[in-house]
């Protein structure tokens, strides 16, 4: 930290600093960053640790179950920080800092496949909630027998996005199926997509003749919040977007909007190398049987039987520890991921090989 705080302050004193209005703002941003939030972060791990050296010499004087509890809580606290730290500092894309958007689709119209998709939508939901991280649905459907067929959730916080990028694919779960009497073993899919939300700084704007919105048709004063639902389709893409959490109509329009926008950019980022590829321009060309999602591709095995285990296909890291990983503790996939891609230098084969 104190190194690149000295790295900022000889850009500062560079004599064209202030020629680039733009890059001196990011710049003092990121001092700003390092001064005030950093040092803050720091002076709280010390008040934490000397709590905790604290209750431990008191411990030695007497045994307070209050106390060793008190302590305990104050170590895990502190292990997580420090967890969530060291992850944010291999985060260096420009849309890591952003708030992300999840969707999760499961493969097929089943009663197991519904289940493993509302699995999977507690699983990110608890783990957004153990980093203090609002967590909002934006879009759900219910699967016929319980469990879900799709969700949208909308996790704001800063640098969501860049955490949970690692978990866009296809997640598989074995396991015997409570749906089935004779206890037979099934094998489940489900698709998850992570994106970075976009903030108003992006000035790019969607051509109205591209858009279809449709809005619930109200003829009553009496309107529930379930009744005010707008449905915002990108035509040549074939993108939907359902919203009917917000309190109102234009919410809603604003709300789906937003997405829409994201979902767009997100392609039009990650298609990079299939739009040059093709020769294609703009986003409008491509066509939706060119699309190949990357969340098609398979990134983790769950396991709940005959054994149990959590294996992640790309960096081979795993654990027996399934109960753990399902209440949310993933973040051991996310670090090795981030870890595995730092160290990746040449252009990732795997980007290229998603849209050829």
């Amino acid at each position: 930290m104190t190194a690149r705080i000295q790295y900022l302050d000889r850009v500062i004193a560079q004599p064209d600093f202030w020629n680039n209005p733009t890059l001196a703002y990011e710049t003092l941003q990121e001092i700003e960053y390092f001064i005030f939030y950093k040092h803050q972060q720091y002076q709280r791990w010390c008040s934490i640790l000397e709590d905790i050296k604290a209750a431990l010499e008191l411990l030695e004087l007497s045994d307070d179950e209050e106390l060793w509890q008190e302590a305990q809580t104050n170590l895990i606290q502190l292990q997580q920080e420090l967890e969530t730290a060291e992850i944010r500092q291999l985060l260096s894309d420009p849309h890591d800092e952003k708030a992300a958007l999840l969707t999760i689709t499961a493969e097929v119209d089943n009663a197991d496949s519904h289940y493993w998709a509302y699995m999977l939508l507690q699983m990110y939901w608890r783990w957004g909630k153990s980093h203090n991280y609002q967590v909002d649905v934006v879009e759900i459907s219910e699967g016929n027998e319980g469990g879900i067929k799709y969700a949208t959730l909308e996790i704001t916080a800063s640098y969501a996005y860049g955490y949970l990028k690692s978990e866009t694919g296809t997640h598989q779960l074995q396991q015997i199926s409570p749906f089935d009497v004779t206890n037979s073993l099934r094998t489940s899919l489900t698709s998850v997509e992570f994106i970075p939300i976009l903030d108003e700084s992006i000035e790019w704007k969607i051509l109205e003749k591209d858009l279809q919105i449709t809005r619930w048709q109200c003829n009553s004063r009496n309107i529930n919040r379930s009744e005010t639902w707008v449905k915002v389709v990108h035509i040549p893409l074939g993108i939907s977007i359902f919203c009917n959490q917000e309190r109102n109509q234009m919410q809603n329009k604003e709300k789906a909007l937003a997405i829409l926008k994201s979902k767009l950019l997100a392609m039009s980022t990650t298609g990079y190398a299939y739009a040059l590829a093709q020769n294609v321009e703009q986003i409008d060309q491509i066509q939706p049987r060119q699309i190949k999602p990357l969340s098609n591709k398979l990134i983790r095995e769950y396991i709940l039987h005959p054994y149990t285990r959590v294996k992640n296909l790309r960096t081979n890291v795993e654990t027996t520890v399934t109960t753990e990983v399902l209440d949310g503790k993933i973040n051991l996939f996310i670090k090795a991921y981030l870890q595995q891609l730092n160290h990746t230098t040449s252009v990732s084969t795997e980007a290229l090989d998603n849209f050829k």
